[in-house]
């Protein structure tokens, strides 16, 4: 079915993200898996190209698009390339924006704002800690007040674009007696003392990306690092998980329907016992199954993210449109890389590393046991 989700705007658009991901991104693929991260040079050039800035006012560098739709034509142009460039690059320009544009202070703006645009300063949000997963609320790492600073303590696990970050939007826990209601967000800068980072996290999948843990040992920061008000951090970051959760689901079907579009070609031009694997009846119903699927889950996201435009996209819904897309995207990838048989499991082959970066997207950005804890709830259970 035709989409109607987006206007001739927002496919122009489409058409400079693909042509820029063609000249900027696809050709040197190699150099990322081998490096484990998305060079600077990558995120100096989509800034050049104001691809980093799409929700930043045009003050401070941005484009001021206020229209979220651009945001999702972008994260479907980097998720045909592969999963870990829209993650990087998720992180930074959907994820990261919100907390920088709604709770920063005009000088913090000044501060961070023009680099985050120009891919100068990169950026990473610091929320997960080991032995915490998706429980936000038992955060450990610390800010304790001494005179005029802030002496932060503690560590963050599986941290996207951690390795290469200049600025990392972190949580920590700032009146421990007051639960989640005691947590605070400050702007920690990769040049602050006592700041370091842990070794590139080996990942099953989506080697290109950065994944790192962060340590902060007495870390000294002033007030003009925090982000938003004192002891609203759990607050703040409850009311912008749903634009993450949607963002991973615009993700998730647009990269599961891009390796789906490569099978289709592949089960025309693959021959088995004289003809296309296509033909044979039961691939031919699995593949009716699986376009249907994508199709009809790429509509509900659709619903979800003309929601968000309009400012009516609830938790619960974006929970919802989390959990299928990332359960969809895991089953069409595994039925892609069984029509490609043998060659579906060798690493050359597309399919056998978008299989392997998907397998994330049931775990990240709130798990899916989480999504269905959360929509649970909302039914009054």
């Amino acid at each position: 079915m035709k989409r109607t989700i987006y206007n001739e705007d927002h496919e122009a658009f489409r058409a400079s993200c693909k042509a820029f991901l063609d000249k900027h991104a696809v050709p040197h693929l190699g150099e990322h898996l081998a490096d484990k991260q998305i060079p600077r040079s990558f995120w100096l050039e989509a800034g050049k190209q104001g691809f980093l800035g799409l929700e930043i006012p045009e003050e401070f560098g941005g484009a001021g698009a206020g229209d979220y739709r651009f945001n999702a034509v972008w994260a479907e142009e980097l998720s045909k390339v592969n999963a870990a460039l829209s993650s990087c690059v998720g992180i930074h320009a959907d994820i990261v924006a919100p907390y920088l544009v709604d709770l920063c202070t005009d000088d913090q703006k000044q501060r961070w704002l023009p680099g985050f645009c120009a891919g100068e300063i990169v950026t990473a949000i610091g929320m997960t800690e080991p032995g915490g997963g998706s429980d936000l609320a038992a955060l450990k790492t610390t800010a304790v007040r001494d005179g005029n600073e802030w002496v932060i303590n503690g560590s963050k696990t599986f941290i996207t674009n951690g390795h290469s970050a200049d600025l990392v939007v972190t949580a920590v826990r700032t009146s421990p007696e007051k639960g989640s209601r005691g947590i605070t967000l400050f702007g920690i800068e990769a040049t602050d003392e006592g700041f370091s980072r842990g070794r590139k996290l080996d990942k099953v999948g989506q080697t290109e990306s950065d994944t790192a843990e962060l340590f902060f040992e007495n870390v000294r920061v002033g007030d003009d690092r925090i982000i938003g008000e004192i002891d609203e951090g759990f607050i703040h970051m409850m009311e912008r998980l749903p634009q993450e959760r949607l963002g991973a689901a615009v993700s998730n079907v647009a990269h599961a329907k891009q390796i789906l579009e490569e099978t289709i070609q592949y089960a025309k031009d693959r021959q088995a016992f004289g003809q296309p694997i296509g033909n044979f009846q039961h691939n031919k119903f699995l593949l009716a199954e699986l376009v249907t699927k994508i199709e009809v889950s790429e509509a509900y996201v659709d619903l979800a993210v003309n929601a968000h435009v309009n400012k009516a996209l609830t938790a619960i819904d974006a929970a919802k449109a989390k959990w299928w897309s990332a359960e969809v995207q895991n089953d069409v990838l595994d039925h892609c890389v069984q029509l490609y048989g043998g060659y579906g499991f060798m690493n050359e082959y597309r399919v056998a590393r978008a299989w392997r970066d998907a397998r994330v997207t049931k775990i990240w950005a709130g798990s899916n046991e989480i999504m269905k804890e959360l929509i649970g709830r909302d039914l009054g259970f």
